[in-house]
């Protein structure tokens, strides 16, 4: 008796940072409501997602999308330790996001063979992954830290960083975040607002990932 073959995931190209100029920050509370709402952010053009493990469901939210929706590009976000590492990768995590980064964290992402984007607020912290070959990073939290202000000056001395900028932006910054040379894309949540996804409206979810796709340079 054979079995289905899923069909093939979406391909991933040299950088999560050119997926979209978008990538959906989503926070999960019932990993039922996963694929639908993946679903709706990939026909919106937003195909690369970051489910957080904020909440008890986002392994299970990951698991779900990873097996369901081929077409969206999952990765895990809030990844603090390298048994979480682990654990994303298992559950079919494609990339992995962290809010910040220590050494160990660093290694464990470094070795699971998916991309990853440690997290920096400060030009140290920069140098200190350029120094150990990480070139693209997420500035979080970005609006706190100096907005685009604040990376902007980074853009002269650190010429080869690329960021994903997070934390506090929305669709009215996010064109000035897009606009500098060392932002590859925005990461943010308005396309995924709690009331529309407490609804199951999965038509306004995907209208405002289409709005977010459009964000182009």
């Amino acid at each position: 008796m054979s079995s289905a073959v899923p069909p093939p995931a979406a391909a991933l190209p040299a950088s999560v940072l050119d997926l979209a100029p978008v990538l959906p920050v989503v926070v999960v509370d019932d990993a039922a409501d996963a694929v639908p709402l993946a679903r709706a952010l990939v026909a919106g053009g937003l195909p690369a997602i970051e489910v957080t493990l904020r909440t008890p469901a986002g392994l299970d939210a990951i698991r779900a999308v990873a097996e369901a929706v081929p077409d969206a590009v999952v990765g895990a976000g809030t990844v603090l330790t390298p048994a979480q590492v682990t654990r994303c990768v298992e559950a079919g995590a494609r990339f992995l996001v962290s809010p910040g980064w220590t050494e160990t964290l660093l290694a464990a992402m470094g070795a699971s063979g998916v991309p990853f984007l440690p997290g920096v607020s400060t030009a140290s912290e920069v140098v200190a992954l350029l120094e150990r070959g990480v070139t693209e990073m997420k500035f979080f939290p970005a609006e706190a830290a100096g907005g685009t202000a604040y990376l902007k000056s980074l853009a002269g001395p650190l010429p080869g960083i690329r960021f994903c900028p997070t934390g506090g932006i929305g669709p009215g910054t996010a064109p000035a975040y897009l606009a500098l040379p060392n932002v590859g894309c925005v990461g943010g949540s308005w396309m995924v607002p709690a009331d529309a996804v407490a609804a199951g409206d999965w038509a306004r979810v995907e209208r405002l990932a289409r709005e977010a796709a459009a964000l182009r340079r």
